[in-house]
């Protein structure tokens, strides 16, 4: 073992100068997190004098404020110490992206069997449970009645508790209440079906002002479209599935069958989600140092302890006067106006006019949305590229992939209106939607840009507005298609195309990708932290820590460099001495007023022996191997 420890540290010096230049987010030597984190498993069980039984971060070299004053991995629950909470090669957040794009398939997977259900009544020759064209369309839209009454609650819900907690308890009683559904449809002439539809919506309302609250901590700046994105497209992705899946089940089971089945794999994602996911970086046991250090130091320093919004504090009356809202606000209207179209009549459209059976429907119909689940969270890379790289800025990506999106759909669906045969159509249809799922990348990540604050709040606001277009569309569609299956879908999907043009020229116009003025945090979360000279060198006694005031973070989009590769904004170990090496590579130069106040951190009199010559003038930090050969100990 010695000999092994030995060529270690010769590999490390040979070959030590040749790693690609990443931000080195190092933690002590010393620590070990007591009972919590897995590096507990590894040296045995050390309890430490920390708050849950962890040892402090207790290094003397300056760091963020967070880890400066304790990092403590939180404890491991049992079936951690059996299984670790983790997926292979994939880091924590994008594990969490994931799994809210599972959850949302299985959500919106839900939502495609009631059609299925009533198609499979309707291939009998029969009118499915004798229900009336008014009971149907209160089917049809109770849903939504539910989900609309929890919109706005749920982003204050989802900034006042954890949530993460709040996303993967909605869609787990939702499939809950959805293994009741089949029974309840067979009481009262469907009243009590109703009753169980609209309770599913208000759990389920609440869905995506929790997803965008759990981005609020895991979400760095640079990877909020990718992110958003992946776990949205599970609402598509979940459409995809569930229109073959749900006409396969009824046709080949019985009408009940994709009830029970979705209604179990949303209990068995809820366990998963159990295990895998959690409120914030610091709550995760199996997330790595790195990780954590990158995710905390891009979102800055208020991630760690954030004052959240509250109905008092949220700045009502200027959000109602801000244009970028009610360009939110009108996009998710109309998007969600064609969604629901063909969530809830595209089986239909394919069966009365094509003649398509129950489970060629589905299928044939699953298509155009396969071809989205690709396209939304390619989409995300894409806008994050444009903006990364500096190409376009916040406001014209927003405004290129929501316009160009809805423009393209709109003109398809007019070809979808006037089109004679079934290839036609799906192509057109196909065509459309995937030019759609560019827009996700539009509006529905554009309330992180303009208020980051207030972003759950403002996405119950406007998928609340949204959620009215699925109140609309089975009333103003049902009838129409009562009296004339066949020849309505001229009507359908020219009204759907109106809609869709009117929403793209609505947001070109009024649509910002800028940090709004009423969505400043306050001052004292503008702080970035700064290491007093006192902290950092012997030449006089220790003093408090200090902060100046810098502009926003959300703000300073252009200085952070995705992946570490250069200078990182706020970053306190980039100071005096080291400004001219780091920060030559970025077009914005800092202020040069702030860093005089503070000397470069002279490591040349910690270990002046180990240090090399080029570093001790690039006034780069030193690693831990290179500045203590020996195990670090407290002094």
């Amino acid at each position: 073992m010695k000999g092994l420890e030995t060529f270690k540290e010769k590999a490390t010096g040979v070959f030590g100068g040749i790693k690609p230049k990443f931000e080195n987010f190092e933690i002590s030597k010393g620590y070990h997190g007591g009972l919590g984190g897995y590096e507990e498993m590894a040296v045995g069980e050390k309890e430490g004098d920390g708050p849950g039984g962890g040892v402090r971060y207790d290094d003397d070299r300056p760091d963020s404020p967070a880890s400066f004053d304790e990092i403590e991995r939180p404890p491991l629950r049992k079936i951690d110490k059996y299984c670790k909470a983790e997926c292979p090669c994939m880091s924590a957040r994008y594990t969490i992206a994931t799994m809210a794009c599972v959850g949302f398939m299985i959500a919106f997977g839900m939502r495609c069997n009631m059609s299925a259900a009533k198609l499979k009544g309707e291939h009998n020759g029969t009118v499915f449970m004798n229900w009336t064209v008014a009971v149907e369309s209160h089917v049809d839209s109770s849903f939504f009645w539910g989900y609309l009454v929890t919109q706005i609650p749920g982003g204050f819900i989802a900034s006042k508790f954890p949530a993460n907690k709040i996303f993967g308890l909605s869609i787990a009683s939702s499939a809950t209440l959805h293994l009741f559904v089949p029974f309840a449809m067979t009481l009262a002439h469907g009243h009590v079906v109703i009753c169980v539809r609209i309770l599913q919506g208000l759990f389920e309302g609440v869905t995506y002002p929790a997803c965008h609250g759990i981005w609020r901590f895991w979400a760095p700046p640079m990877e909020r479209s990718r992110l958003a994105t992946l776990a949205f497209s599970g609402s598509y992705a979940g459409v995809v599935v569930g229109l073959p899946l749900s006409g396969l089940l009824a046709d080949t089971i019985g009408y009940q069958a994709p009830f029970y089945a979705y209604g179990v794999f949303g209990i068995i994602w809820y366990m998963f989600w159990l295990w895998l996911c959690f409120e914030s970086p610091r709550k995760h046991p199996a997330i790595s140092l790195p990780e954590l250090k990158y995710i905390e130091k891009s979102l800055g320093e208020t991630s760690a302890q954030p004052t959240m919004p509250s109905l008092k504090t949220t700045p009502w009356n200027e959000m109602m006067r801000s244009m970028p809202v009610y360009a939110i606000i009108v996009a998710n209207f109309c998007r969600s106006w064609n969604f629901y179209l063909l969530v809830l009549f595209q089986s239909s459209f394919l069966k009365h006019k094509f003649g398509f059976k129950v489970e060629e429907a589905g299928f044939i119909g699953s298509l155009p949305h396969l071809i989205m689940t690709t396209i939304v969270p390619f989409g995300g890379m894409l806008a994050d590229h444009l903006r990364k790289n500096g190409i376009m800025s916040t406001t014209n990506v927003r405004k290129l992939f929501n316009c160009g999106g809805f423009g393209m759909e709109g003109v398809f669906f007019l070809f979808v209106a006037h089109s004679n045969t079934a290839t036609g159509a799906m192509f057109a249809l196909t065509c459309g939607v995937a030019f759609s799922g560019f827009a996700i990348s539009g509006y529905n990540v554009n309330h992180l840009d303009i208020a980051p604050r207030y972003a759950s709040i403002l996405m119950g606001l406007s998928n609340g507005i949204g959620t009215l277009a699925g109140i609309i569309v089975p009333y103003a569609l049902d009838g129409l298609i009562q009296k004339n299956p066949t020849g309505c879908w001229t009507t359908v999907f020219t009204l759907a195309a109106c809609v869709h043009l009117f929403g793209c020229t609505f947001y070109g116009i009024f649509a910002s990708g800028e940090l709004q003025p009423w969505a400043e945090p306050p001052a004292e979360e503008k702080q970035v932290w700064s290491p007093p000279m006192a902290a950092i060198t012997d030449d006089q006694p220790a003093a408090e820590t200090s902060f100046y005031t810098e502009q926003s973070q959300m703000q300073q989009a252009n200085t952070i460099n995705y992946g570490a590769t250069g200078h990182v904004a706020n970053n306190p170990f980039a100071m005096a001495g080291g400004l001219s090496t780091t920060i030559a590579e970025e077009s914005v130069q800092p202020d040069t007023t702030l860093t005089d106040n503070y000397s470069t951190y002279d490591y040349t009199q910690t270990a002046p022996s180990t240090l090399p010559q080029p570093q001790q003038q690039m006034g780069q930090m030193p690693s831990y191997e290179q500045q203590y050969p020996q195990p670090y100990q407290q002094q």
